[in-house]
């Protein structure tokens, strides 16, 4: 766990500035109620020893507006550093991952990635607002606490160990509670998953009147999560419990030492004031136990992801990319993992520049994985894959994905306005760029007609349009991409049989000019490849157009 956390500090690093103004804003807070309290003794003590202390009193004035502005103070500055720490953690975690799934969550799952992304993240705020701010305060007061009652050792000893006792409990509590963190972070998770999934596949779930198996299962994974909660309470409450202890064994220490008449009344009064204002302080600490491990918790699962090894190694130094953009795959064998099936079995291809090329082959044949292949999104096991000439394991991702454009099976259209979704592929395009890709596609004159034109948004999904108009904006993005090299994997996927020709036409007269590799499992009619090659066995065979 330690080691964990410190990674997370580690990530923080830009905002270390902030992060240690709002530990010195705490600190200030905290020692300003020690402040208050110490003068409110001296003043009470002088004015019963019949010594005045009107001064200590009058200091208190001011005293009194200082504390609540050092606490507004502190809120705003530790929540600003934790909000924008925060933020660095989601925006590192999300480029982990896009480095290491690159062709989609596989078993990780939506759910599960959503779970980690927003609470996982947001639980290491213990870290730093309810562990690491309130133990430095806290060691602060006791600091101070034994300083000023430094004059007597025995009474600063029996106020300032319990008190020293209350900022030592959370490590013990931080560790003892760290099976049921870990239990909570797993079942949020969970949690995560059994509500999503079946949300995402709403139209499955509903057509097999699978919604109460799904809501069984939801409450199931509520319960479970439940129940974790619980437990972690507990530790969390026994904490507290044990804060309190420790204040109240100060204070009474302090009211012993005065009782015994063992020194001076100014001195035994302010032991006790300043029991009582470390109390308020140390109040929280005790608590911070939980907390810290449901922050190493949810640090273990992040980096557990986030350290996953990337399917593809980039290059230490990229060679440039080559003239030409002639693919061929090399005596290409590949399988995805261990154990699994072997998809490709010593292919050869060659994807000739300017060639228009159809790949045939059944469901599961692995004309997909081609298509991650020469995208970068997985390695072959043996063979080597070319692009003019030049071994692409040597060229750097980005570099290359700029050469090939790809029209996925699933592409998403995602939500934000039609202009949003194109951009995804070139962000300084011009609208006039824009408009010329719709037209391309057959779009431009229907999203003309719009009320909102380019800013219409697309819904969830591309829900605002049909499937053939989400299929021709998603081509229309990949036409802007201007790459020499367009892979269309399954364009007619999800469409009915005359959308789908309409589609194909459309896509036949865009496309030309470019290098395309067309992806299906069969040919409608409309096509007009220049060769035609069919994908069996993990081989490559010859086939009528």
């Amino acid at each position: 766990m330690r080691q964990d956390l410190m990674r997370i500090w580690g990530l923080w690093a830009t905002r270390r500035g902030w992060l240690l103004g709002g530990l010195a804003v705490a600190v200030l807070s905290a020692l300003s109620a020690v402040a208050l309290l110490a003068l409110a003794g001296q003043g009470v003590a002088a004015g019963v020893a019949g010594a005045g202390g009107a001064v200590a009193l009058l200091l208190t004035r001011p005293m009194v507006l200082i504390r609540p502005a050092l606490r507004w103070a502190e809120r705003m500055v530790s929540h600003e550093a934790t909000f924008r720490a925060l933020a660095d953690t989601r925006v590192w975690f999300f480029r982990r991952l896009a480095e290491r799934m690159p062709a989609g969550l596989g078993h990780t799952g939506a759910g599960d990635a959503r779970a980690r992304m927003i609470a996982d993240i947001e639980a290491l705020d213990g870290l730093y607002l309810r562990a690491l701010l309130p133990a430095v305060a806290a060691a602060a007061v006791v600091l101070v606490t034994a300083l000023l009652l430094g004059a007597n050792p025995g009474l600063a000893a029996l106020v300032a160990l319990p008190l020293a006792l209350a900022i030592l409990l959370p490590i013990w509590l931080a560790r003892s509670a760290a099976p049921a963190a870990e239990a909570v972070t797993e079942a949020r998770g969970a949690v995560h998953r059994a509500a999503l999934d079946p949300l995402l596949g709403l139209t499955e779930t509903l057509a097999n009147n699978a919604e109460t198996r799904a809501a069984d299962r939801l409450a199931a994974a509520t319960g479970a999560m439940h129940a974790a909660e619980r437990r972690l309470s507990r530790r969390s409450a026994l904490g507290g419990s044990l804060g309190t202890l420790c204040a109240q064994a100060a204070l009474l220490g302090a009211l012993g030492w005065a009782l015994s008449g063992s020194g001076g009344l100014g001195l035994a009064v302010l032991g006790l004031f300043l029991a009582l204002a470390a109390g308020e302080t140390l109040a929280l600490v005790p608590r911070a136990g939980a907390s810290l491990a449901s922050a190493g918790a949810a640090a273990r699962r992040l980096l557990a992801l986030a350290d996953a090894p990337p399917p593809v190694l980039e290059p230490d130094a990229p060679a440039p990319l080559p003239r030409g953009n002639t693919l061929r795959f090399e005596g290409v064998t590949f399988s995805w993992g261990e154990g699994r099936d072997t998809v490709l079995r010593g292919l050869d291809l060659e994807w000739r520049e300017g060639e228009r090329l159809a790949l045939l082959g059944a469901s599961g044949a692995g004309k997909s994985t081609l298509a991650r292949l020469m995208l970068k999104f997985a390695a072959p096991d043996a063979g080597r894959i070319t692009l003019g000439g030049q071994d692409i394991a040597g060229l750097a991702a980005p570099d290359l994905r700029g050469r090939i454009a790809c029209l996925a099976q699933d592409a998403r259209i995602f939500e934000g306005s039609v202009a949003e979704n194109l951009r995804i592929a070139a962000p300084a395009a011009p609208d006039a760029a824009l408009w010329r890709v719709l037209a391309q596609v057959g779009m431009a004159e229907f999203i003309r007609s719009l009320p909102a034109g380019l800013d219409t948004d697309c819904g969830e999904g591309g829900s605002r349009f049909s499937g053939g108009q989400a299929r021709r904006i998603a081509l229309a993005r990949a036409l802007l991409q201007s790459a020499p090299l367009l892979v269309l994997d399954e364009p007619g996927w999800g469409l009915d049989a005359e959308t789908e020709r309409a589609f194909l036409a459309v896509l036949e007269e865009a496309t030309r000019g470019r290098s395309v590799l067309l992806i299906t499992h069969r040919l409608v009619g409309v096509e007009r490849p220049d060769r035609v090659l069919r994908l069996v066995g993990g081989r490559l065979f010859p086939a009528a157009a």
